[in-house]
């Protein structure tokens, strides 16, 4: 039950997205890095459970952000041999930087060209930060499953004083707490940093207050365990809730690479919760800060506050 916030409301940085990335905590997952060639462009996380290594989120050298919500529909049936979700947001993040792929063509090659036929649920938030910080007019797109269309795609981020939340639902749905308050919670905070006119480390401090609010709903006796998660749409941040059998499992620590599919007992079952926060800054000169704290180890267990904090710092290509 992830979130992805994005909003334009602070002065300073015309860009700011937020994310949490909630899923099963012994699914292995590769801590943010530069992405090995030929898509070392590309910097944030990747899945490691499956052998797509497909992302939930992700920018690059020249500009290019995507962030991936899924969402499971009634009745949703899956086109035997479709690609993985996670290669959604691939396809922008490594389109070659020297062919210049542009959002229409994107658009394009995945609505028009089957690029999504047959995917289970999603929506897909990407394009160039460039576009928001100029104020183009394009902003960022939004296309799903669902979009029939190029004419479809869901523009937003397109002048400043905007913020706009994303989970796991069809995009606009007002029925999930978490969507509001997350809207909510994000425009005070920014309100409130620049007012005390705060630091980039204090605005970021901010912000995870914002992805580390829990306000899930206690299970109650005799609720079974698939009516209790659907309570996770109240909660921006997810507790580890679940059956605890890592120890029952004996799980071993995670490889880096292909083979640790073959490792990961139950990678999708277990005790399940946020398992990162990310937050990324993108100032009025092109200049985008990184930050992803990592809240569980690979072998599921809690982090202590910080000590997986990994940070980047770098200037948008031909800005």
């Amino acid at each position: 039950m992830c979130i992805a916030i994005v909003t334009t409301e602070h002065p300073q940085y015309p860009l700011i997205i937020l994310n949490n990335r909630d899923e099963y905590l012994h699914r292995p997952t590769q801590e943010a890095e530069w992405w090995p060639a030929p898509d070392e462009q590309v910097l944030g996380g990747y899945d490691l459970h499956r052998p797509a290594h497909g992302t939930w989120l992700g920018i690059t050298k020249q500009g290019r952000v995507a962030v991936l919500t899924n969402y499971r529909e009634e009745n949703e049936l899956l086109v035997p041999g479709a690609p993985s979700r996670g290669l959604i947001p691939n396809a922008w993040l490594k389109s070659d930087p020297k062919t210049k792929e542009s959002t229409s063509q994107f658009e394009k090659r995945m609505i028009e060209e089957d690029g999504v036929k047959g995917v289970g649920g999603f929506s897909l938030l990407y394009g160039f930060v460039q576009d928001v910080v100029r104020g183009t007019g394009k902003g960022l797109g939004i296309i799903s499953n669902r979009t029939p269309d190029v004419h479809g795609v869901i523009r937003l981020a397109s002048q400043a004083g905007e913020t706009h939340a994303l989970s796991n639902a069809a995009y606009g749905d007002r029925t999930w707490p978490k969507v509001v308050n997350g809207e909510k919670w994000t425009k005070e905070a920014i309100a409130k940093s620049v007012e005390a006119d705060e630091s980039r480390d204090e605005l970021v401090q901010r912000l995870l207050d914002v992805l580390s609010t829990d306000t899930m709903p206690s299970q109650k006796e005799n609720e079974e365990w698939d009516m209790y998660m659907n309570q996770l749409r109240h909660t921006i941040f997810v507790p580890s809730i679940g059956r605890d059998d890592l120890e029952e499992l004996k799980m071993p620590a995670h490889a880096i690479g292909d083979t640790v599919k073959q490792k990961a007992a139950h990678a999708t079952d277990g005790v399940y919760g946020t398992q990162k926060n990310i937050i990324i800054l993108v100032d009025k000169v092109g200049k985008v800060f990184y930050f992803e704290r990592t809240l569980y180890d690979k072998d599921a267990k809690p982090v202590e506050k910080g000590s997986g904090d990994r940070k980047f710092e770098y200037e948008v290509e031909g800005w």
